[in-house]
Formats: C-alpha cells, structure tokens, sequence
C-alpha cells in the first residue's frame, strides 16, 4: 500500500491531494520553487523539497528533480496533479523506472491521448494542413497542456503567423512543448466533457457530463455538472466516444474526454490524461472521491462494477487573480483576506496574508455548491461569491456574480462565445455609491481622538477611487456630541469594522476592512487618496505602461527610438502568470521613448515606451 506520496505540482491541486492523503493517514511530499518556499502548500505537507530556480522551466518542468525528490524524500508514489509534467509519458517513465508508483494513466495511453494531434489521429481526426481564406475561422492549439495556454483563434489569414509564434512561446513556457497544430474554430457550441474513471481490470466508469462553456481566452471560468440541456442523443454520443477512447489505449485511472457540442453532433476535442481543475462538480453529484479513487487504482484495486447513482447539480467558478474589465491583465501582491459562507466548498492554494506572485497561474481558489436542482445551486454560489470577503488584488469576483446571475447562463442557453457577446456589459462597474462614505466613516471611527467641543464643527472630506472603474469620489461628514454625521445618508451605527447607514428608511451594513491606504467595503475596493495630486504622478500623453507585472519577452523588430508606429500595432510582449500579452500602439504616430527590454522584471505601471500622436495638418 502507499505509505507516503509526492505531489508533482503546486498550489491548489497539491492542497486538494494532500487533503485526501491525510484522510487516509498518507505522508505528503510538497516540492516548491523559490518563491514558494513559503507557499500553503509546502506548510501543509509533511515534508518539502527545494526546487532552486524560480521559472517552471527551471522548476516544476524539470523532471529529473521531481524524481529525486521524490526519492530524497523517501515517497513511494507521485502524484502528478494538473498542469505541469502531468501528461508527460517520459515523466511517468521516469517516475516508474526510479521504482516509485505512478498515480496516473499508463506512459503508452499519456503519449497516444496527451498530444491532441495524435489523440485526434487516434479517433479518426485529422488537423487541418494548409489554412486557406476557405477554412477560416480557425483556432491555433497546444498539442500538449491544457488550461487555455497555447490558444489562438484566428478570423484572419495574415493573423496567422504571428498566431502561430506566440502560440507556440506560451505552449513551450507552459508545458516544455511547443508543438502546435490548427483545426477549424466551431462558434456557437458548447464545450461539454466525460469525466472517465478506468480500473486495470477492465473496469470503465463514465461519470456524467459537465459543461465549461464559459470561457475566457480558452481557459475555463465557470464549470457545472451535469451539463444542462443536453439532447438525450447527444449525452449517449459523448459517453460512447468517451469509452472508445478510454478502452482504445486501455487506460488506467483518471481522465476527461472534451467535445465541442452542436445541436447536430459532438466534436471530439482531445482527451485529458489527468485530473481536472473542475473534477469537484463531478465529486459532489456523484459524491465520491476522485483523488481518493486515484489512490485505490493504482494500488490495484477494483472499481465497483457500477458508479454510484448522480445526485442534484454543482456548479464551480474559478477565482482569479486578475481584471476582467483591463483584457483579464493577471494581479499581483497580498491576498489579505479570502473567506467564503458555510455551504460551499472553498479549493485554494493560499491563505490569508499570502503573496500572489507573477511566476504562476493565477487562479485563486475554486468555490463550488451543490443542490438538489441547478437553479438552486447556481443562486448558492452567486450569493456565496457576493458575500465572499476577498481583500488583495482585483479579482474576477464581480464577472463571476453577474455571469451566473445573466439570463443566457441560468436559462442554460450559454455557450463558448459568451463572453464575446457579453462581456461590456458584465465588466462595466456598478459600485455602491455609499460605499466610500462608509469607507470615510470607519476611518474616523478608527482614527478619533479627543472629545468633541460644543460647537458646530466644519465638514470633514476625504477622497477615495473605487478601483472597479478609477472614479475619484469626495466625501464629507461631521463630528458632532452625538456622533458622526453626514448628509448623504443617516448614520446609525459606527465601528472600526462595520458602518451602518440608513438611506431611504432603508438600514443597510456595510463591512469595512482597510489595510494602509487600501479600504474594502462589501465587495468594493476603494483607495484613499492624499487631499493634494502629486505632480510627479502624472504621466505624459501617449505612455505605454505595464498593465500588469511581468517579463518583458519580446519587442517588435526593429522597434528602436524615432520609429513609426500604427494604431493597434503589436510593439511589446510580457509573459505573466504563464500567459502572454502584447502591448499595442494606442494611435499612429512616433515612437519618442523605449524603455522595455527583452528579459526585464516589470512591475503593474512601469513605463515601457511612449508614443507621440501624429497630428494631421489643417489645410491652409
């Protein structure tokens, strides 16, 4: 039996192994890079080993370390997690081959499932060749990772190229491969996926669908199971090619068969030879474990002939650390706070007082609810995630909110190009506008001292910018013998923590959390701005700035001081959090300054190049 276990990854997914392995009295083996030497995962397993270097490539990808560890550390078995080497048959060759029990799918089914291209071979699919104006639109892909990286869709022929190289930059940084491939890009369908189960004694479990139609840039934001709507026809299609493909490499152990859903067929996408990110939907309705299983198939036992019976719907949406309304730009620093209601399960790899740093994903947690019915499982998780504390950098929290709360989604009529149609409108903020006089009345609070004079006293103002949309606000209130007050609304109650404001004969309460000049109110992030701009802060007209922290790894070529530039014109690439981003001219013009350098450290609105406007010439 497996008495200790390696965890080949990091973060939440080594948390959610470690978890179960507890359950079931398994020592854990964490690895870590150097800036997660102090990550939860390494503080929650019993023993950690030091991967020194701080990119995956140096780290996580280096399969060679992983198996030493492994063996330093004296595990018996490893666990490859999602991501990473965990559909790398040489990595599992290796793992085997040092004597240690591999906890997934044999080496042969990895290789023949784990490339798309071969996988597509596989099941009687054949990439597209030549790409011509015919084909178009068309989606550029990884064949090897997952997890939207390596991802491309190209609507136009000169697009193509450029789609290619950054597609394969992202995939080789990601996943150490950077094999591509194109096939047609289907709009309109839904992405729909078998989770598969497989024992060594010829034992094959399909468990239900789920649907991750939600999607931004290929990556998977919102998850549910079973998929909703789906076309008796259509169900038995999937779960038949599904078991093709599992006894087709006599596969062993875990795995997910993705399709992309037309009301008229299902397209098969690729086969993943892993856990997923969204495999607890599938574990709450079925109510099992699906690591646990993991465990038990690779110690040779058998699964029972028959999976257990589905029961109601869960649904799971993916916390990121980034901003939806700024091209989904990932964000960095102190996750201060990040606490979830009771009744919905919470998957992380941080904790409060944790650094979110640039050399990873960035996904914060997982939140997942279960109910007897979908309606009433999607209206728990909205709540939940509304009334979630999450105190750090922006967040997908609010697009999350109104994803799940849109008509498209609770009628179950969404698709992968959801997010194409609508997210203007799900990005544009809405803040409570009391929300910075609750801000200015805490501070008071917080702040008082000395006894209030039996005189009229003169306004006090305070200025604050809600982070959601960058508008600066002033406020004013008075310290009276009887309180605080304010002429916006009716003060009720005050404390360091809470402030409650009558508005309307309507008594609300808002939660007030600050942290230096950062105040949170609900759900609200605000700033508290000196009373005085500084001159120094401003920038010139035409600044380009890093949107996010980053490396700069790529400038356009040719790209130098005094060069013409056009409107949109790609001029700088930073690769952040494992996805790359390009930087483009904001209008035709000329280059005046160029500051970015391949292999720079960035930090969010460090200057990278300015771009003087040309001016057209009034005729005389």
């Amino acid at each position: 039996m497996i008495s200790s276990v390696l965890v080949a990854n990091r973060g939440e997914i080594a948390c959610r192994v470690f978890r179960t392995c507890r359950e079931l009295g398994i020592r854990t083996v964490a690895l870590h890079s150097d800036p997660d030497a102090d990550a939860l995962h390494v503080r929650t397993a019993d023993l950690a080993v030091r991967l020194p270097g701080a990119t995956p490539a140096d780290t996580y990808l280096r399969a060679d370390l992983v198996v030493k560890a492994a063996l330093d550390a004296g595990a018996d078995a490893v666990h490859p997690g999602y991501g990473f080497l965990s559909e790398n048959a040489d990595f599992a060759r290796a793992v085997t081959d040092a004597g240690l029990l591999w906890i997934g799918p044999p080496p042969e089914a990895i290789e023949a499932m784990a490339s798309k291209t071969r996988a597509k071979r596989l099941m009687g699919i054949a990439p597209l060749g030549e790409v011509t104006e015919d084909d178009l639109p068309v989606l550029v892909k990884a064949a090897a990772g997952g997890g939207g990286r390596g991802m491309r869709v190209v609507r136009e022929l000169g697009e193509l190229d450029s789609a290619l190289e950054g597609a394969r930059a992202e995939a080789l940084s990601a996943f150490g491969d950077g094999e591509v491939f194109v096939e047609p890009y289907v709009e309109g369908g839904r992405h729909v996926e078998v989770q598969v189960l497989a024992d060594t004694h010829g034992t094959v479990w399909t468990l239900g669908t789920r649907d991750c139609s939600l999607q931004r840039r290929h990556q998977k934001v919102i998850e549910e199971a079973p998929a909703p709507g789906l076309a008796p026809e259509r169900v038995r299609e999937v779960y038949a090619l599904a078991e093709r493909a599992v006894r087709s490499v006599a596969y062993v152990g875990a795995g997910t068969v993705e399709f992309l859903v037309t009301d008229r067929a299902a397209h098969f996408l690729e086969m993943n030879t892993r856990l997923q990110v969204e495999h607890p939907v599938t574990e709450a309705v079925f109510g099992i474990d699906l690591v646990a299983l993991q465990l038990r198939i690779a110690e040779g036992e058998a699964l029972d002939p028959e999976p257990p019976k589905p029961r109601g719907h869960a649904v799971e949406a993916r916390l990121y650390a980034e901003d939806p309304a700024a091209d989904f730009a990932p964000q960095t620093g102190t996750l201060h706070r990040l606490t979830v209601s009771e009744g919905v399960r919470l998957d992380t790899g941080y904790a409060d007082g944790d650094t979110i740093g640039v050399h990873y994903d960035a996904m914060l947690a997982k939140v997942v609810a279960h109910a007897p019915t979908r309606g009433a499982a999607v209206r728990a998780l909205a709540g939940a995630l509304e009334r979630a504390q999450v105190h750090g950098p922006a967040t997908n929290r609010d697009l999350l909110v109104r994803s799940l709360r849109h008509p498209e989604f609770t009628d179950g009529r969404m698709d992968t190009g959801f997010y194409e149609r609508h997210l203007a409108a799900l990005t544009t903020p809405g803040p409570d506008p009391y929300a910075p006089l609750a801000a200015a009345l805490a501070s008071a609070r917080r702040h008082r001292f000395g006894g209030f004079r039996n005189v009229a006293s003169q306004p006090q103002v305070k200025r604050y910018r809600t982070e959601a949309d960058g508008v600066e606000h002033e406020v004013r209130y008075r310290h009276t013998r009887t309180g605080l007050e304010a002429d916006d609304a009716g003060v009720v109650r005050v404390a360091p923590d809470h402030v409650v404001l009558e508005v309307g004969g309507v008594r609300r309460k808002f939660h007030v959390a600050a942290y230096g000049d950062r105040v949170y109110v609900d759900g609200a992030a605000l700033t508290a701005l000196p009373r005085f701009t500084d001159p120094s802060a401003q920038r010139a007209p035409g600044s380009l700035l890093a949107p996010m922290p980053g490396t700069v790894v790529r400038v356009a070529d040719g790209l130098a001081e005094g060069a013409p530039v056009t409107a949109g014109q790609p001029l700088i690439w930073l690769e952040a959090m494992k996805m790359e981003h390009r930087i483009t001219a904001p209008a035709s013009g000329t280059l005046t300054a160029l500051h970015a350098t391949v292999g720079r450290q960035v930090e969010v609105g460090s200057l990278l190049a300015v771009v003087v406007e040309a001016v057209e010439e009034t005729p005389a």
